[in-house]
């Protein structure tokens, strides 16, 4: 995801200089006329850093050198950081707290995760959710629309990360729904791809239909993004919801469900390998009945004998 990004921002006229965990990323990177970073902290007076990471620990991680050197001389007055991660609402604050604290107040993070897939993020039309202060949103609003075609600010910081909480619980239930769909109805004889279409022209039409329809319909999983970060993104709408008092049963069952993708090994799949662990799941229950079905049956003839 973030190497589009950034190649976005280079193609917008920014001033791109980056670093990444391997280098192979940044080879490409600086072949596309953006510069090399030999570290993060290396970074430290950038009016802008921004930070796309699996999760925030990986950014934690990351960002303890450059920490550590403005403990030593803070960086410009105004500094952004920005987390484009979709990591915890709750997390985040503290790693705001963590950043104004080191920089001596000079450094104020923002989040603002995206939606849109790798897609979204090779043509810029990302959808970005963001949380912070009104008046450094607004400083850093060019750079966003960049990389996406939708740029909201949601309120202050942990805002966005909340937002793409809940865009991952319609997105997580909505596949999950499908798979369940799709699998219920080639078991019974049906055509998926016949439905996907018939669905599409009615109320069930959707662009998680239209995205992942012909990936379940085909059992195509090669990934595009890793189905174990759902269980992840949805861990976080259960805390959320937690904090917030609010009953969420739909997330509830899907992190469930998703934590059984992962136990069966099908994480780093495409998100529509949730088919899959439908299926498996199917298949076990299909067995345990069959045995009880058989273990009866011996039972039954056993009382015939007698």
């Amino acid at each position: 995801m973030g190497a589009p990004m950034a190649a976005n921002l280079l193609k917008a006229g920014w001033s791109v200089t980056a670093w990444n965990r391997s280098t192979a990323a940044v080879d490409d990177f600086v072949g596309l006329g953006g510069s090399r970073a030999r570290n993060v902290a290396a970074l430290r007076d950038e009016p802008v850093i921004i930070f796309m990471l699996p999760d925030l620990s990986f950014i934690e991680d990351a960002a303890s050198g450059l920490l550590d050197d403005w403990r030593l001389a803070p960086p410009p007055p105004g500094t952004l950081v920005v987390v484009m991660s979709s990591v915890s609402p709750v997390g985040v604050k503290a790693f705001g707290l963590a950043v104004a604290d080191a920089s001596g107040g000079n450094a104020i993070v923002l989040d603002a995760p995206v939606s849109g897939g790798t897609e979204g993020a090779q043509r810029g039309t990302l959808a970005i959710m963001a949380g912070g202060p009104s008046e450094h949103f607004e400083r850093l609003r060019p750079v966003l629309e960049a990389m996406g075609t939708t740029v909201r600010r949601l309120g202050e910081l942990g805002s966005g990360s909340l937002a793409k909480a809940c865009n991952q619980l319609i997105v997580g239930t909505t596949t999950a729904a499908l798979a369940e769909a799709a699998e219920l109805a080639e078991r019974s004889g049906m055509d998926v791809e016949s439905l996907f279409e018939v669905l599409s022209g009615g109320l069930a039409a959707s662009k998680v239909l239209d995205f992942v329809g012909p990936r379940l319909a085909a059992k195509d999983y090669a990934p595009t993004g890793p189905a174990k970060f759902m269980h992840k993104d949805l861990s976080f709408v259960m805390a959320s919801a937690a904090a917030a008092g609010a009953t969420v049963p739909m997330a509830t069952a899907a992190v469930e469900l998703y934590g059984e993708l992962k136990d069966q090994g099908l994480g780093d799949q495409d998100l529509a390998v949730v088919r899959q662990t439908i299926a498996n799941l199917s298949a076990a229950a299909a067995t345990t009945i069959a045995a009880a079905a058989d273990a009866t049956a011996r039972t039954t003839v056993q009382e015939t004998a007698l």
